[in-house]
């Protein structure tokens, strides 16, 4: 009997130790029911590590800016550069005089006026080749072409409680200022409805249905809700009591008539008068004189910013620049095709992708972990690349959406990736740098029973986990 409780205790005690990485990440009451793909890759033996339904594709939220900066530095290249340029038409006389119109020929840059990235002073640069092309006064209008992405500037499968926000702006083939509109509140005593101070910038007309409340919240719990290009917006949610000024941020209904107005004021404050008014046309597709090319930050700087910081404006813009060509406008339709022919002839599982965004801000958005871990082993090992794409991710414990995540672990600095985070999605994708190793991985959680914070912490444990775990199941 004693031999046999010996035994018995042998076997419980190796059935314990025998548990893998993968086996201790779904036993909780936490994950049990979660729909979870995870794989993690050993880029050097090209073994597997560890894997779960690899091959099944669930919601990535913001991870699935990794397809889309990968497969924009594969198909336009870390130098590419948006260019918007300022174009004319009519006849200049000899008292400097343009009997024509003025054109702002959008170019999809995300960067014009950004608060993030690029020149802060570029309409001086405007203003300058206005005068070095002999034009002291406008005889015409200022007018602002947007033919270049296609007119459906609201992605249809976004949710409507995101559209009208910040995060969810609509992408015109100009973009201005981040397409973000500032609103100052002014709060008072808890359950009153704060003051609406002011906006930057300023938009005439503009009207607000203020459902806002003032409450004991310590963060920015308001959210916007509206048409693109209507100048009438609802906000909802709360925000901290007792605040002289609050920032709440929404998106700009129309960017092109902000860039006009700020364009005209800068002209008129150099002495140049335009006589005629501001318009937008989004039919025309300009190819007037050029007087001045105005050229974004290059393509890798831009990356870094979508997915260091997570940027959903940037990496929509990037996304819908794929399909762009002398022939087609940008659109989603065209994109996702461009990106689903890339990896399709570089012999991964576009099955496993089913992408309608280039942020991941859609619910209906799927990719599988295997997907992702393909895309990473391809930019690690073959894309020339590489550099600009590895260095576009935030580092664990260091910067970015990361700067909490692994921090004071053994795995502080050593992890590159990608986070997500949407309404019951959690996921991560990146590498894992060990000595004389690097770990592709992909991990991407739907449904749990809990919230986004616990969700993180057991993703944290796993990777701690499998970083010292060694298997020898050889790549499927």
């Amino acid at each position: 009997m004693k031999i046999l409780t010996f035994f018995t205790l042998i076997l419980i005690t190796f059935s314990i130790t025998a548990q893998t990485p993968v086996d201790n990440f779904r036993r909780n009451t936490l994950l049990q029911n979660a729909n979870i793909s995870l794989i993690v890759k050993d880029l050097k033996s090209g073994r597997i590590i560890a894997e779960q339904n690899a091959h099944q594709s669930v919601v990535p939220a913001s991870t699935m800016k990794v397809v889309t900066t990968a497969s924009a530095l594969e198909l336009l290249g870390a130098d590419f550069r948006f260019k918007t340029t300022i174009e004319v038409d009519g006849e200049i006389t000899k008292d400097s005089t343009l009997n024509g119109n003025i054109y702002i020929k959008g170019g999809g840059d995300p960067t014009l006026g950004s608060y993030k990235i690029g020149e802060t002073v570029f309409l001086q640069k405007w203003v300058e080749a206005v005068k070095l092309a002999g034009i002291k006064k406008i005889n015409g209008s200022l007018v602002a072409c947007e033919s270049m992405l296609e007119k459906q500037v609201i992605n249809p499968r976004w949710t409507w409680e995101d559209m009208g926000n910040y995060y969810a702006s609509g992408i015109h083939s100009i973009s201005y200022l981040d397409n973000t509109l500032q609103v100052y509140f002014k709060s008072g005593k808890i359950g009153t409805v704060p003051e609406i101070l002011r906006t930057i910038p300023y938009i005439d007309e503009l009207k607000f249905s203020n459902y806002v409340k003032s409450t004991d919240t310590k963060s920015d719990n308001a959210y916007f809700y509206g048409a693109p290009y209507s100048k009438e917006r609802s906000i909802f949610g709360e925000i901290p009591a007792n605040r002289t000024e609050f920032v709440v941020k929404s998106d700009l209904p129309h960017p092109a008539l902000i860039l006009l107005a700020d364009f005209r004021k800068a002209l008129e404050n150099a002495a140049i008068i335009v006589t005629g008014t501001m318009r937008v046309d989004d039919n025309d597709i300009c190819n007037k004189h050029i007087i001045y090319s105005h050229l974004s930050p290059t393509l890798s700087e831009i990356i870094k910013d979508v997915n260091e910081n997570s940027n959903n404006h940037f990496a929509e813009y990037v996304f819908k620049q794929l399909s762009v060509s002398d022939t087609q406008q940008g659109t989603n339709d065209g994109s996702k095709a461009k990106i689903e022919n890339l990896w399709r002839v570089n012999n991964l599982s576009v099955s496993e992708l089913f992408q309608y965004d280039g942020s991941g801000l859609s619910p209906t958005n799927g990719v599988s972990a295997n997907f992702f871990v393909g895309i990473l082993e391809f930019m690690k090992m073959k894309s020339k690349n590489s550099e600009a794409f590895y260095n576009s991710l935030p580092i664990s414990g260091t910067n970015g959406t990361l700067k909490n995540f692994l921090d004071n672990t053994a795995l502080q600095g050593k992890v590159h990736a990608k986070s997500g985070t949407i309404s019951r999605v959690k996921s991560y994708t990146g590498y894992i740098e060990l000595t004389n190793r690097t770990l592709a991985f992909a991990i991407l959680v739907n449904n749990a029973n809990g919230s986004s914070k616990e969700v993180t912490a057991k993703i944290e444990q796993f990777l701690l986990e499998v970083s010292q775990f060694k298997t020898t199941t050889p790549n499927p």
